[in-house]
């Protein structure tokens, strides 16, 4: 709770009117003692005035000492008067409700720091709860994306599996058929029509050819298997090989392949 500048002028004015109305009384408490003190005097000598001639006839009696005055009683500050004591109460009032109103202040600062305090303390529990729930809900998704992933990753690879084994399967019937067959006849013709025949070359050559090839039909390498030819005869074979390149293209892309077993018959 905000303290007003009119609530604070309000108990300065009150504290000043309670001091104030104590002063005064002490004031008039100590004026009123000193004038008792003064209406107090010293009470007067007893005497007797007696003839000369009497004192003569008579003895003279021991003189007696004067009696000492009794000392005046303190009675202290007189009571209060009843305007006194109505301005002792109302300024002791006044600073009843000075105090009270300072303490139900202080009450109400302490009330509304504590709701901050709880106020503040709930928002940052609430918020690391929203923390703590959007971190498990990304968690999760992130987990399921990864399940989806994974599981796609699978048929993806289920189905290139299948994909293999149909193309191998395609081409396995496809060498094994007539399309094949064509495809080395071409092959074998091409490299019989690029063949220079040497002289040392007699008829009924039969050489196997191992030509190795990339996509498109270049030849990258050849190498001569059992051939009943001469030294001259497989050199002039191998050279054909790079001649005929690039070779025919298979009638199906399926029966493509690498590595080529062709028999070369010129005859």
């Amino acid at each position: 709770m905000v303290q007003r500048a009119s609530d604070r002028w309000i108990s300065i004015a009150l504290s000043l009117l309670l001091h104030g109305a104590l002063l005064a009384a002490l004031v008039y408490g100590w004026m009123m003692f000193r004038e008792q003190r003064r209406a107090v005097a010293t009470p007067p000598i007893a005497a007797t005035v007696v003839d000369a001639r009497t004192l003569r006839g008579l003895e003279q009696p021991a003189p007696q000492p004067a009696a000492a005055p009794a000392p005046a009683e303190d009675v202290g500050p007189p009571p209060p008067t009843p305007e006194e004591r109505a301005a002792r109460e109302q300024a002791e009032q006044a600073q009843r409700q000075a105090e009270e109103q300072k303490a139900s202040e202080e009450r109400a600062a302490e009330e509304k720091a504590a709701a901050e305090k709880a106020a503040a303390e709930k928002a940052a529990a609430e918020q690391a709860a929203a923390a703590k729930a959007a971190a498990e809900k990304a968690a999760a998704k992130a987990a399921a994306d990864r399940a989806r992933q994974e599981e796609e990753d699978r048929r993806e690879r289920e189905a290139d599996l299948k994909r293999s084994l149909a193309a191998e399967e395609h081409a396995d019937v496809a060498r094994n058929g007539a399309a094949l067959a064509s495809w080395e006849s071409m092959i074998a013709a091409k490299i019989t029509h690029a063949w220079l025949r040497p002289p040392t070359a007699k008829a009924g050559i039969d050489c196997m050819l191992n030509v190795t090839q990339v996509q498109g039909g270049e030849v990258t390498q050849v190498s001569i298997g059992a051939c009943n030819g001469d030294q001259a005869v497989r050199d002039s074979i191998e050279a054909a090989v790079y001649r005929a390149s690039p070779l025919p293209p298979p009638p199906d892309p399926a029966l493509f392949d690498r590595n080529l077993k062709i028999r070369f018959k010129p005859d």
